[in-house]
């Protein structure tokens, strides 16, 4: 057909690729399948040899299939019928381990087979199906569809296996297929059993690959499909590769080229891993929706029980070494491989274990599976160890992602087996003999090779396919290099061949002949892999792999897939692998084992044996008690050679001498050190501002449209710190929590509270205990809703497994248990707070954590800038690593080559051993030997310095000689971290023998750091520590390691993992280097690194100097000769006199990783000459490094040489260079050990892989796995970015890890919601030792402080002014009166003077009797908002609220009411007519439904006619009869209308008066008010217009009201008059009470007592205003304070008599002292005004709208502009700049700035004040107006012998007459002010009031307001007196 090279179309193949074709047109809903001939036809050029596709095969664990996470929901069962496993609905048995012997009838053409399910992996369920529908021997010839019957209950019918399969409560997560489920055909032994059979062979797989299972369609490419069914020899078209060149380059030749992996990479030779852990495998063609995102790991995890701390193996990649867990493939050490590897024995011959192969070999080799089935091992299994490990590797790196994936021919394939098993092959052979092949490693390289060939494909897909991908961070980019292949490592380019199978073996052979016997490949010379495994076994018992590390047996048969697998012969490597393979608990029960019974004996004796200088134990014993007695006094040659530093003879002498017991110091008081002082109570800027973080956070939360954190309706803030069970870290805890003073701030403590003890009822340990606790704290939470509890989870990494995999026992579980349940999710006032130096458990796919709610610690320096002002400096992991990379001094963390030597022999002499047992054993005899060595109490300690490693002699050195440098005896603390308990207790028990028989008890103290149990410390060094912290209590013992700060001391931390315990200042040397090096996750590592994380003073270090001078350390004269090459063996921190005068170089033959040999290092050989390596002067000046370091670098001073620098005294060398030496002979060690970083030790193993940096620049530690518990989503995961920030880390290991089955997210996604984060769960992350405790103590603090100011609100407190002492103190009414009598009221004084503060700005009112204390107020600015005086109050349970309050009681009230929808409310209109106003005025109520009863209607729904008034008469206790007015503007979320509260549940009519603009705005936010809405004319007015309209409509509706009684036949005169302007920032309402004991009292009273008590008065119709007075924190001043009413002016809060004040009116116009004004009208009208002292208002301080603010602005802009006062008026008919400002505004205004000018007589002369008629307006604090009302028989003061320095009359009406003006007296030069509204009317006035006789006025004296003629400007004139 024109196709030449793509072979003949056979009819197998069409018919396999139509069968396909149908089939998976018949599944697929989704996509259209592709033709037939396109598929025969488009890939033909792909090689193809007979491997099928295997659609739908599965592993034979019963782990469901690899395919994507689509949910499938299988139908409900009927109800009432059997859903247990096994048993089918009708109920009936269907195990074949039930029914094994029972008699089946199976009709014919039926057969037996067995199915699994993934729910139920240790059972087979049997079943009949129709043979027709199972495929042949050869995998052909099965018809689509199936036919079955329940062998249980004999139902038969099923046409499908969907159907089926809910019969057989097969309960799986995908859709049920026949070829997942369907296993193995059953049939009757001998004895007549019903037995498993062969595996049903679907598609074409031979026996084989159902013996080893494992291998699923999807694991498959999409076009595997197009191969044949069977294998045919010569169908197989090998591929031509041109001759490819092997260039060797140092042991490494570049690999041979490929080009894109063949398709046939994949067969019966691609298990997957047997074990819990479904693969991350691309979807078959159907199935839509897959990405690396959302991978199969929602699948269930459950088919291998594996111990939940275990780390189960995983077909994802799991971290190198870390493994295995796997029970069913695994043999640990004892157990026995019978019966643990694949149920199915694999066909042809087994393979025999040799006996006595660990005997022989001294190692238990490890075989990692490959590709291709393992033959079955019999014989002496339990010496040999099998790993699953490799295979997951090889099946992840082949499960392509889907965005790679599509349906047409893709160019883009995963490697292929033939070219995974070279890289493998190159991968072992650059190995280093002691290096441990890591599973990641491996897999990079894969990674790398496969972006390699296919570059310009992945390109394509990147940049569309990952559109939910954090930018640049995540593509997959290929790696600039390849982690584990030297550089030159090519990798094949993309234009050649694919390897051919052929070809494997001899490439593979000639790739391992490069590192000699290290790797030997059996490929060509073995048939299969029983044969290499038989062949590798019989050269091992001979010996002849003694030199070799791993074994490679490849199997290329001719027609057969690729087999491969690897043995592991290296003994290090087998060890390390070995103990791989333990979970963390098992490691440690294993070495819990070896101790108890006892194998570990012989290692502690040969330890012991020091050889020709004789046994460790008896040196001991004949230890000399004399501590005078000096050991030697001569040195052997030997010895001097090797020494840099003073003899051990001096050392002795200075240890016996100086030594002073902490008994004879705290005897000698006068031995102080000036620079001790702890600093652990601190809390520092960075500390606050994460604090403010977590602030914002949580106030985020609460503004958020979710309503999930009602921050407003919390008082108080309550807590629960929850702490690991370590007994020091709970007492830490405990420790910053009382000191913090958070307890007191909360009030949750008194003041007094002496001792921690209160403090620990606040901090749990999360063990059996919390489940109580937590309990408790929820009762507290669900009774106390007013409360917040915030649970603060600390050391969050700690125990995230999941409590449905541990036992209650167990200790794990707990925090899910607790932390996750629904009760605390479901209360709304718990919030949780995890705070965690190693987050990345928490950041999952499935994590419960909203990426929005976690907090990072932000970096204290940008570019070497303090940005936060901290006097310390963070040192951590990363600068940890860094100081590994600087060449200027010895680095702070190194490993101990001497140690590592003597325990490497000791694993091979000891193989059955576990390595920390050795690793353990040989560190604490390197301790007792150097205690021994340095004591000076051991004959011929010079000798002993070859038994232990330098490290150790200087670790031992400096610990004894610190204390003796300081007066007081500071020294250090060692830290030894041996996480077995049974070891550590070993080591101490150890280590105090010693100590005791050398007589050093006195010296340093011996800590053993359990978790479990409370700290240990002697009484002597306890009573030293209370000396230096000054602590008077007795009893007082430290409980924390905080609390040991400069105590000299060996701290023995053990457990598993540290659990937060923080370590001193004095922690100067980290051991870790018997910390285990198995368990490779990014946190295991940084937490054992994060012990030696420090905060280094910042100040110390001087600005131009890499260190400060104070280099040299207290035993820099006692410094121990070297034992190793002595230019390695730079001393500690470079502080010692040699590295301080001789900068280190490195070694040109040192290790590539090390940048600079640390001491002992790299170089095995010892150099006997110190000579040799000692540097001239000349080159002694030390390399600055080009980054910065927080501890000290070398500074070049003391240039001599050794032999010269053995004559310096201890005082020479110590301490002169202290930043604060207390003495020139002594120094304090500790004091300069802050300024500098503890060192730590790590074995080599781990110093290798953390100090080396993968390709994206980052330390390889951080590429590992984060977390045992969590699994990668896929092995095509980008590296993390070295530029990446944390929130980008957290949102990569969002994306690219899972949680495990047993890790308590892995539920979160059964949820059904992508997003189910919790909403009240925030996540602190922050390196370790950072001070997050401090941070999250101090946000507790602010919180509570953030919630009480929340409930308090700011009230305006101020005196009241213009009070004259001078005032006679008449008592007119008793104290204790209740209501005031009008007769006595009616002698009582009016009050002109104005007292209310609010009117310290304006013109005071001339009174008789007043005398003022200055002349005149001060001047204040506009704005009075800022200087008013308020303070904070806390509400009260009777205040008014705004829109902002929300409670439960509130609901109906603001609208809330389930009869009524929301804001369904009507508009009425309602017409009235008034004089003043000349025409009708229309107002506009909106009355919400439920308020329809206030109001009366012609009919329902029909014309508003009045609104319902009480009677006088009426009285209800739960109601108030006045209806409230409240004029409001600008206010709709801030007024405070809420008057529930302060109402007290009493029924009220509350009617909010707003502008017609405003309308809209105010019924959102108050839907359930009823409001007045005013006319559009009134939109510009001010609170005059408000008011004057309320009391006319008011006036009004009373006579509606009375006519409506009228018509009803009741009295008329008895409807209630009475109604309250109430201003809308009125809060709370306080009583007066008078009969307290200690004078009055005020107390917060209800609005209701306030208003229900005023309308009470018997005679309250007398009176035409009531009031109250304005609260003050001074209460009343002077003798009013005894006078319960008094008369005067009154605000803000009126009970206004409609009736009898009808003919006195508010000024419309006004917009300023409009209360002042009525009120003297009021008062001269005859009418009783009273203020009722005994209550007060709170006025809230609301800056936001209220009638003060208008904006004067110009005609020309809105944009308000800064215009004068000088501008707001013009001459008329003058160019002028007019104002958008009402006209009376502009004239208020302008009187008050001006008037000085315009009445300058008046200014500061009280005595003679500007006379207004009948209207009183402000002229400014300076003038003094005197108010008279011209209306006959008004009442005014007397003004007989008053001469007025000014008139002003405004709107002058008729009552005003010539004849009344003449009654006054003026000062000549008077001002006369005329204001009318027009000038015909000003010229009319002065005409028809005759002022031109006695006032001159001159043309230039008539003004305007700066007013267009359309805005209607007012007129003044002005004029003197003659």
């Amino acid at each position: 057909m024109g196709n030449s090279y793509a072979g003949q179309l056979r009819t197998t193949r069409f018919e396999e690729v139509l069968h396909n074709s149908i089939e998976a047109s018949l599944r697929s809903n989704t996509v259209v399948p592709r033709p037939v001939f396109s598929q025969l036809y488009l890939e033909t050029e792909q090689p193809h040899d007979g491997r099928a596709e295997n659609e739908d095969e599965d592993d034979e664990d019963g782990s469901e299939s690899n395919s994507p996470p689509i949910p499938y929901q299988m139908k409900p069962p009927p109800e009432g019928c059997c859903t247990t496993d096994g048993f089918c609905q009708a109920g009936r048995d269907l195990r074949l381990s039930s029914i094994t012997s029972d008699p089946l009838e199976v009709p014919p053409g039926f057969v037996l087979v067995g199915v699994k399910s993934p729910s139920n992996t240790e059972n087979v369920l049997v079943c009949a199906v129709d043979c027709r529908f199972l495929p042949d021997e050869q995998g052909r010839n099965a018809l689509l569809g199936f036919s079955g019957i329940c062998m249980g209950c004999g139902e038969k019918g099923f046409r499908y296996f969907t159907e089926f399969a809910s019969h057989i409560n097969l309960k799986i997560s995908t859709q049920p297929k026949k070829q997942k489920h369907l296993k193995y055909h059953l049939y009757r032994n001998n004895q007549g059993v019903l037995v498993k059979g062969a595996p049903i062979c679907w598609r074409g797989i031979d026996g084989r690959i159902r013996q080893m299972g494992h291998l699923t369609s999807d694991e498959q490419p999409p076009n595997l499909a197009l191969t044949h069914p069977s294998h045919t020899p010569g169908s197989h078209v090998e591929p031509q590769i041109a001759d490819v060149p092997h260039v060797l380059i140092n042991g490494n030749h570049a690999v041979p080229a490929i080009a894109q992996p063949p398709l046939n990479q994949s067969g019966p030779g691609r298990p997957s891993a047997t074990g819990p852990h479904a693969n991350a495998a691309p979807p078959k063609k159907r199935h839509k929706g897959w990405s690396p995102e959302s991978c199969a790991n929602s699948l269930p995890e459950s088919n291998v029980k594996v111990p939940p701390t275990s780390l189960a193996l995983s077909t994802l990649p799991v971290p190198s070494v870390i493994t295995n867990g796997v029970t069913s493939e695994t043999t640990a050490m004892q157990t026995s491989m019978q019966g643990s590897s694949t149920p199915v024995s694999p066909p042809g011959q087994p393979v025999t274990v040799p006996d006595q192969l660990l005997h022989t070999c001294r190692l238990q080799p490890v075989i990692f599976k490959g590709h291709g089935p393992l033959p079955q091992l019999t014989g002496n299994v339990s010496e040999v160890l099998v790993s699953s490990l490799l295979q997951s590797c090889y099946l992840s790196s082949q499960t392509l992602p889907r965005v790679y994936q599509h349906y047409g021919p893709s160019p883009i394939q995963p490697l292929s087996t033939e070219m995974q098993i070279l890289l493998t092959v190159y991968y072992l052979v650059q190995l280093g003999p002691d290096q441990v092949p890591l599973i990641e490693d491996l897999e990079q390289i894969f990674m790398r090779s496969w972006r390699e060939s296919h570059l310009s494909e992945i390109r394509q897909y990147q940049q569309p396919q990952t559109p939910g991908v954090q930018g640049r961070h995540y593509g997959i980019e290929p790696p600039s290099t390849l982690p584990g292949l030297p550089q030159h490592f090519s990798l094949p380019p993309q234009n050649q061949q694919p390897l051919t199978p052929s070809q494997l073996p001899w490439l593979a052979q000639l790739a391992a002949s490069s590192c000699g016997e290290g790797v030997v490949v059996l490929g060509e010379e073995v048939g299969s892999l029983a044969q290499g495994l038989q062949q590798t076994f019989s050269r091992l018992m001979e010996g002849k792999l003694g030199n070799t590390n791993y074994v490679v047996i490849i199997v290329t048969a001719p027609g057969q897939e690729t087999q491969s697998c690897v043995v592991v012969t290296g003994n290090h490597q087998c060890r390390a692998l070995a103990e791989n393979m333990y979970s963390p608990s098992e490691g440690l029960k294993e070495i819990n084992h070896q101790l108890s019974t006892g194998v570990a004996q012989e290692l502690i004796h040969y330890c012991n044996a020091l050889g020709q200088d004789g046994d460790m134990d008896s040196l001991l014993d004949s230890a000399s008690v004399d501590s005078n007695e000096s050991s030697s006094s001569q040195e052997s040659a030997e010895e001097r050679n090797l020494k840099h530093t003073h003899s051990p003879k001096d050392t002795h002498t200075q240890c016996s001498k100086d030594s002073l017991s902490p008994k004879e110091a705290a005897q000698s008081p006068k031995d102080t050190c000036s620079d001790y002082s702890v600093e652990w109570h601190e809390v520092r800027p960075i500390q606050l501002a994460v604090a403010r973080k977590l602030l914002s956070h949580v106030c985020a939360i609460a503004d958020s449209s979710t309503q999930n954190l009602d921050l407003g309706s919390f008082d108080r803030v309550s807590f629960l710190i929850l702490v690991p069970p370590s007994e020091v870290t709970f007492q830490q805890t405990v420790l910053h929590l009382w000191n913090s003073g958070v307890l007191k701030e909360l009030g949750n403590l008194d003041q007094e509270c002496v001792s921690q003890r209160e403090a620990e009822h606040y901090v749990v340990k999360m063990d059996q205990s919390a489940q109580a606790r937590i309990d408790n704290l929820l009762r507290e939470a669900h009774s106390n809703s007013y409360t917040l509890y915030i649970l603060v989870h600390d050391h969050a990494h700690w125990d995230i497994s999941s409590a449905s995999y541990n036992s209650p026992d167990s200790g794990l579980g707990l925090v899910d248990q607790l932390l996750n349940s629904r009760q605390i999710r479901d209360a709304a006032n718990i919030l949780i707070l995890h705070v965690t130096s190693f987050p990345f458990a928490l950041q999952t796919q499935c994590t419960r954590i909203s990426p929005y709610n976690e907090i990072h610690w932000p970096s204290a320096f940008s570019n070497d800038v303090d940005l936060y002002h901290e006097r310390t400096r963070y040192f951590g992991v990363s600068e940890l690593l860094e100081s590994t990379h600087s060449g200027s001094s010895l680095p702070l963390m190194r490993y101990d080559s001497s140690f590592e030597s003597v325990a490497s022999t000791l694993e091979e002499r000891f193989p059955k051993l576990h390595s920390a047992v050795i690793r353990t054993t040989v560190l604490i005899q390197h301790y007792c030997v150097a205690l021994m060595a340095a004591s000076g109490k051991i004959s011929g300690s010079h000798n002993l310095h070859k038994h232990t490693s330098v490290e150790t002699l200087e670790i031992v050195q400096s610990l004894l000689t610190a204390a003796q440098q300081c007066p007081a005896h500071h020294g250090h603390m060692v830290l030894l971290r041996i996480p077995s308990l049974a070891l550590a207790a070993w080591a101490h028990r150890r280590l105090s023998r010693v100590r005791r028989q050398l007589g050093l008890e006195e010296s340093f103290e011996i800590i053993l750091g359990n978790p479990s149990q409370v700290l240990n410390i002697g009484q002597t060094f306890t009573d030293q520590i209370k000396m230096w912290l000054k602590i008077q209590d007795a009893n007082w013992v430290p409980r924390t390691y905080l609390e040991l700060e400069a105590l000299p001391c060996i701290l023995i931390l053990s457990g598993a993992e540290p659990l937060g315990e923080s370590l001193p200042r004095s922690l100067k040397y980290c051991d870790l280097r018997v910390i285990s090096c198995s368990y490779l996750q990014r946190t295991t590592l940084e937490q054992e690194l994060g012990l030696a994380a420090y905060l280094v003073k910042a100040e110390i270090r001087p600005p131009h100097n890499p260190g400060p001078g104070s280099d040299l350390l207290e035993s820099d004269a006692e410094k121990l000769s070297s034992t190793d090459n002595e230019e390695e063996e730079g001393q500690e921190n470079g502080d010692s006199p040699l590295s301080s005068s001789q900068p280190l170089q490195p070694c040109q033959d040192s290790g590539v990783l090390d940048p600079f040999p640390a001491q002992s290092t790299t170089s095995p050989n010892v150099q006997k000459s110190s000579t040799d390596s000692i540097q001239s002067p000349s080159k002694t000046q030390p390399q600055p490094s080009s980054q910065f370091f927080t501890y000290p670098q070398p500074a070049p001073h003391h240039q001599t040489l050794p032999q010269s620098r053995r004559q310096h005294s201890k005082s020479t060398s110590s301490g002169s260079l202290s930043p604060r030496a207390s003495s020139p002979h002594l120094s304090c060690s500790w004091a300069r050990g802050v300024s500098r970083p503890p060192s730590v030790l790590l074995p080599h193993a781990l110093y290798d892989i953390i100090t080396a940096s993968d390709s994206s620049g980052l330390p390889r530690c951080t590429s590992f796995l984060p977390h045992m518990s969590v699994a990668w989503a896929s092995s095509f995961r980008p590296l993390l970015s070295k530029m990446m920030t944390c929130t980008e880390q957290s949102l990569y290991y969002r994306q690219w890890t899972v949680p495990r089955s047993y890790h308590m997210d892995s539920s979160n996604r059964a949820e059904g919601r992508s997003d189910n984060f919790h909403p009240r769960r925030l996540l602190l992350s922050g390196p370790p030792q950072v001070g997050k405790t401090g941070a999250y103590l101090h946000f507790l603090g602010i919180l509570s402080r953030m919630l009480i100011r929340l409930m308090e609100v700011d009230i305006y407190d101020e005196e009241d002014i213009n009070y004259n002492a001078q005032t006679e103190g008449v008592q007119y009414h008793p104290p204790n009166a209740s209501w005031p009598n009008p007769d006595i009221v009616r002698k009582m004084l009016f009050d002109y003077t104005i007292h209310d503060p609010k009117y310290d700005d304006i013109s005071a009112v001339y009174c008789p009797g007043y005398k003022p204390f200055a002349e005149g107020n001060p001047v204040r600015q506009e704005d009075v908002y800022i200087r008013r005086r308020t303070s904070r109050i806390k509400l009260s349970k009777y205040a008014a609220y705004n829109t902002y309050h929300h409670c439960e009681q509130c609901h109906q009230y603001l609208g809330f009411n389930p009869r009524y929808q929301m804001y369904e409310s009507t508009l009425h209109a309602f017409t009235f007519t008034h004089l003043l106003l000349g025409e009708e005025i229309q107002l506009y109520f909106i009355i919400p439904k439920s308020k329809e009863h206030y109001f009366s209607f012609s009919q329902p729904g029909g014309q508003l006619e009045s609104m319902r008034l009480p009677l006088t008469s009426d009285w209800s206790p739960d109601s108030i009869k006045s209806p409230i007015f409240t004029p409001t503007t600008g206010r709709h979320e801030h007024g405070l209308f809420n008057l529930y509260h302060a109402m007290d549940g009493a029924s009220h009519l509350h009617i909010l008066v707003v502008k017609e603009y405003e309308m809209a705005a105010y019924k959102k936010y108050w839907p359930n008010h009823i409001m007045l809405v005013l006319p559009t004319v009134f939109n510009g007015a001010g609170i005059g217009a408000a008011h004057f309209l309320i009391k006319e409509l008011s006036y009004h509706n009373l006579e509606l009201e009375r006519s409506r009684r009228l018509e009803g036949g009741g009295p008329a005169g008895d409807v209630w008059p009475f109604i309250i302007l109430a201003d809308d920032s009125c809060v709370m309402w306080n009583a007066v009470d008078v009969d307290a004991r200690n004078g009055p009292v005020e107390h917060p009273v209800s609005l209701k007592q306030v208003l229900q008590h005023m309308e009470a008065c018997p005679d309250l119709a007398h009176y035409g205003l009531c009031g109250i007075r304005k609260w003050s924190s001074r209460g009343l001043t002077g003798n009013k304070q005894r006078e319960p009413f008094s008369r005067g002016h009154l605000h803000d809060f009126l009970l206004l008599n409609v009736d009898r004040s009808q003919n006195v009116q508010y000024d419309q116009n006004r917009f300023t002292c409009h209360d002042l004004d009525f009120t003297l009208r009021l008062h001269s009208a005859g009418l009783l005004i009273c203020r009722f002292n005994s209550f007060s208002v709170m006025k809230k301080q609301i800056a936001i709208g209220g009638y003060r603010t208008f904006i004067i602005k110009t005609k020309m802009t809105d944009v308000p502009t800064s215009v004068g006062p000088s501008q707001y008026i013009c001459a008329p008919d003058s160019k002028h700049l007019f104002l958008a400002t009402p006209a009376q505004l502009l004239l208020e205004k302008y009187l008050q700035h001006t008037s000085q000018k315009l009445f300058p007589l008046s200014t500061k002369n009280y005595t003679h004040p500007v006379l207004s008629v009948d209207c009183y307006l402000n002229l400014g604090p300076e003038v003094t107006v005197c108010f008279v009302s011209s209306r006959p028989h008004s009442v005014n003061i007397s003004t007989t012998g008053l001469l007025f320095s000014g008139l002003l009359l405004c709107f002058a009406d008729a009552f005003v007459t010539p004849g009344f003006l003449k009654k006054f007296t003026f000062l000549k030069g008077a001002t006369l002010c005329v204001i009318s509204a027009d000038r015909s009317s000003l010229r009319q006035t002065v005409g028809r009031l005759e002022l031109e006789e006695e006032w001159r006025f001159r043309l230039s004296d008539e003004f305007q307001t700066a007013n267009a003629k359309e805005d209607r400007p007012l007129f003044f004139l002005t004029g003197k007196h003659i």
